[in-house]
């Protein structure tokens, strides 16, 4: 049975900010360590090959413990859940900033995945659940698309302008205060939930199976782009994980109280949802880090001008996520917002892929970055209604951490083939005697044209298998009479 809604704050708006600004703080952290790398093995003498772990250790746990702890959310209590994990977060990113050692770092990025991973798996499930009037649900859903999309594009800017004015310490130290204060403030704003109880879920074995599942796949992904995908440890760790996943599934088939009810994945809005987002999710992640290689290794921008060039990407983003979206699938529905934001970022890679190698900002990198900004922050807010729609109040904790893990898989492998891509492109052409700027470019189109292919797919799956139906029963936060799809 679908719990009632929890008692709403005398300023939901309020708990919403609350909620997005914490959001913010984990991806701004996910995307502001890259900047400062170079200042960091500078500054701890860190080998080239253990410099990945700075950003590695941090990956596998965050996107191995999103399922579990959104879970936790709906068991326990998401606000619970929630300020716990952004206390984790800030009191190991004091850990992190004060390291004086490589092993100290890397041991203290792998806690700071694991509070970033507890605090953001349920932000989206309450978000979500903060409103029954749809066009203020799509608002809140909208904000939280800004605070994922904005806080990646800002996180190089952020990164550079401290890095380079105060020292790498203080990209983990801003969070701290930051930190501190969403705890205190949001102890007073974010309504609390009963939660249904670990009497209700107590899935010990399946809670095992799925978290030594994900982190495995996330390592062997991430691993793979030192190693090589046809390396023998990537053999041999990938069919493990995706064992340990088959082993998850079938154990939440027979489970008393499973930790992912199965019939959530059988719902066709929620599986389409997460399908889509997957999919966009693994081409956008080559427009932050190709972009900036563009921009640093072939114009010679600086790590600050790098920075602000994402700003109109943030700006659009913002402006549209946080009142054209809400209005636009209010008066339209989800799924033509949906596809329209597709559209537009399928274009805007397409354009990437004519950048050149003299080429100059306005011309070769601001129109595209534009449709990008545009596309993403109608395309974003739509998928996460769609999907959301697609469960009860009470399960929105484990749906939130769902489409959170899907993001974080869908990211790590989109970059990691894009990567490869790169590469084999910039080999040949190095290999026919271009020079370095012409063969980098050269690997960047390929790039930005596969990322535009994986958005076309989801574009497609979106088109050919949403279809309108009346509301089902039991859902109670529907965002649009369209927001429903026909269960399988």
């Amino acid at each position: 049975m679908d719990q009632p809604a929890p008692r709403t704050s005398a300023a939901p708006w309020l708990t919403v900010i609350v909620l997005c600004l914490g959001q913010m703080m984990i991806v701004l952290d996910q995307n502001i360590v890259n900047v400062a790398l170079p200042a960091v093995q500078r500054g701890l003498g860190i080998s080239t090959e253990n410099l990945v772990w700075v950003v590695n250790a941090y990956v596998v746990p965050f996107g191995g413990l999103l399922l579990l702890a959104g879970r936790l959310g709906d068991l326990i209590g998401r606000r619970t859940v929630f300020l716990s994990g952004v206390a984790l977060f800030g009191m190991s990113s004091l850990l992190c900033g004060t390291a004086s050692s490589e092993a100290t770092l890397i041991g203290s990025r792998f806690i700071q995945g694991v509070g970033g991973a507890i605090a953001s798996a349920c932000i989206l499930g309450m978000v979500a659940t903060m409103f029954s009037d749809r066009r203020k649900q799509a608002q809140a859903i909208g904000a939280y698309s800004f605070a994922s999309a904005g806080g990646g594009a800002v996180g190089p800017l952020l990164g550079g302008v401290v890095t380079d004015l105060l020292s790498w310490n203080w990209i983990f130290f801003i969070n701290v205060p930051i930190g501190a204060l969403l705890v205190v403030v949001g102890l007073r704003t974010v309504p609390r939930d009963r939660g249904e109880g670990m009497s209700e879920g107590t899935d010990f074995l399946g809670a095992l199976l799925v978290t030594a599942g994900l982190m495995l796949l996330v390592y062997t992904i991430v691993d793979a782009g030192n190693t090589g995908w046809s390396s023998a440890r990537t053999l041999l760790l990938g069919p493990l994980s995706l064992l340990l996943l088959g082993g998850f599934v079938l154990r939440q088939a027979t489970a008393a109280h499973p930790l992912l009810p199965l019939r959530l994945l059988r719902s066709r809005s929620l599986a389409v949802a997460n399908l889509v987002q997957f999919m966009m999710i693994a081409g956008m992640f080559g427009l932050l880090f190709f972009s900036t290689l563009y921009l640093q290794r072939v114009l010679n921008y600086s790590s600050l001008e790098a920075g602000l060039s994402f700003v109109p990407i943030a700006t659009v983003i913002a402006a549209v996520s946080l009142g054209l979206s809400a209005r636009l699938i209010t008066r339209f529905g989800q799924r033509p917002v949906l596809f329209s934001g597709l559209v537009l970022i399928t274009t805007a890679f397409v354009m990437l892929s004519f950048a050149r190698v003299d080429g100059v900002y306005p011309v070769d990198f601001l129109p595209a970055s534009l449709a990008m900004g545009l596309g993403f922050g109608l395309a974003a807010p739509a998928i996460m209604g769609l999907g959301m729609a697609a469960v009860t109040r009470a399960e929105s904790g484990v749906a939130s951490g769902l489409f959170n893990t899907t993001q974080q898989i869908g990211g790590a492998i989109g970059l990691t083939v894009l990567s490869a891509f790169v590469t084999a492109r910039t080999n040949s052409l190095t290999a026919a005697g271009r020079d370095e700027a012409e063969a980098l470019v050269g690997g960047y189109h390929v790039a930005f044209l596969a990322a535009g292919g994986f958005v076309l797919i989801a574009l497609l799956i979106a088109v050919t298998t949403l279809r309108p139906a009346p509301p089902a029963a039991g859902r109670r936060f529907s965002a649009s009479p369209d927001q429903e799809i026909a269960a399988s």
